[in-house]
């Protein structure tokens, strides 16, 4: 059995030397969010071609994102999708939306974003699905009432691809307690037990859980 790799910086870089493929607009939101306060809430951009790819795997047309940020992720699923696809993204922050949609704009991919300013849980209840893909990536707390709520709108066979459940490690650290690290490790534990889905857990950027609806 093979040794598993930690990516450090090195390892990180020659992964995206040989295999990232970013388009430029992709790259410069990327650098304009480095330098925004809560920069670390911007997913890797290996794990945005990732996720790309598995739009174009499952010829997703439909999206549901709960957490935009700067609006990486949309775009990313966005620019995989066909012409006729569409994603609804929701988020309460309108300074960084406004980013996003400045992107989203830029790659002439407005139409096919719909962003939802508000309480993502009172956004869900209005939505109508079904969606193909949900991509949770929100206010950790609330995790497991958005993995709910997503699933009344995911199709039958639809994926969940879940954000941060590694958590910088602090998930396996016993003597990490704040409300946010107790949410996930609560959320990991629920569904490795929930028959309700498949489920893989890959080491990708902070963590990501692929659940699929049965």
């Amino acid at each position: 059995m093979g040794k598993a790799l930690t990516l450090d910086d090195r390892l990180i870089d020659y992964l995206h030397s040989v295999s990232l493929r970013e388009p430029e607009l992709l790259q410069q939101l990327r650098a304009e969010t480095a330098a925004h306060p809560r920069s670390g809430m911007q997913i890797a951009p290996e794990q945005g071609q990732f996720m790309a790819l598995m739009v174009e795997l499952l010829d997703v047309r439909r999206i549901l994102e709960i957490g935009c940020f700067t609006g990486y992720s949309s775009l990313a699923m966005s620019l995989a999708m066909p012409a006729d696809g569409h994603l609804d993204t929701c988020d309460v922050d309108e300074e960084t939306t406004a980013i996003a949609r400045r992107y989203w704009q830029a790659a002439g991919q407005q139409d096919k974003i719909s962003l939802h300013l508000g309480p993502a849980l009172e956004t869900l209840k209005k939505l109508q699905g079904p969606y193909d893909l949900v991509f949770l990536d929100a206010d950790k707390v609330n995790y497991d009432r958005y993995l709910e709520a997503s699933y009344q709108l995911l199709r039958t066979g639809g994926l969940i691809l879940i954000d941060n459940v590694l958590w910088s490690g602090a998930v396996a650290d016993p003597s990490v307690t704040d409300a946010d690290t107790q949410a996930l490790r609560a959320l990991n534990r629920k569904l490795q037990g929930d028959t309700r889905f498949t489920i893989s857990m890959i080491p990708l950027a902070d963590g990501l859980t692929l659940a699929r609806k049965l």
